[in-house]
């Protein structure tokens, strides 16, 4: 499944590149994280737990950046596991001065795919659930920003 998006965010490039590229801060607006560990400059772990339908599950993710070009972009691959399910994505967040002075605009795409036991119980939800919980990320990353 693959997602995109913009988001205008109020504040200056620099700053907006500081969040996304630190696992740590953007760790926060990961709906169900509960931590970020920096493995080192290119890797990380977390946990999360991810709901799809009646199922839930509680994922162990090992991720990396693939590329930072300071200050323009950020991509990172994930993969996750959970008993009986797993996560695989990418994330690509590019940066570019917003029309107004000080003003980012951050255009996204976001490419998971799921399987085990959350696909089998809840297939026909994925798509919708994954939406919104990628939705979620990127609002909060604006209201953490915007600050």
């Amino acid at each position: 499944m693959q997602f995109r998006g913009s988001v205008d965010i109020a504040a200056p490039r620099d700053r907006v590149w500081d969040f996304v590229s630190d696992p740590g801060k953007m760790g926060t607006c990961g709906p169900g994280v509960s931590s970020v560990e920096i493995v080192d400059e290119n890797r990380f772990t977390a946990k999360a737990k991810v709901g799809i339908g009646p199922i839930s599950a509680k994922f162990n993710v090992n991720a990396e950046f693939l590329d930072r070009t300071v200050p323009n972009q950020v991509k990172v691959r994930a993969q996750g596991k959970a008993p009986g399910s797993a996560v695989d994505g990418t994330a690509e967040m590019s940066l570019r001065d917003g029309e107004a002075e000080g003003t980012t605009i951050m255009d996204w795409t976001v490419d998971v795919q799921f399987s085990g036991i959350l696909v089998s119980v809840g297939a026909r939800l994925i798509e919708t659930t994954a939406d919104k919980l990628i939705g979620q990320t990127f609002t909060c990353v604006k209201s953490k920003l915007e600050r």
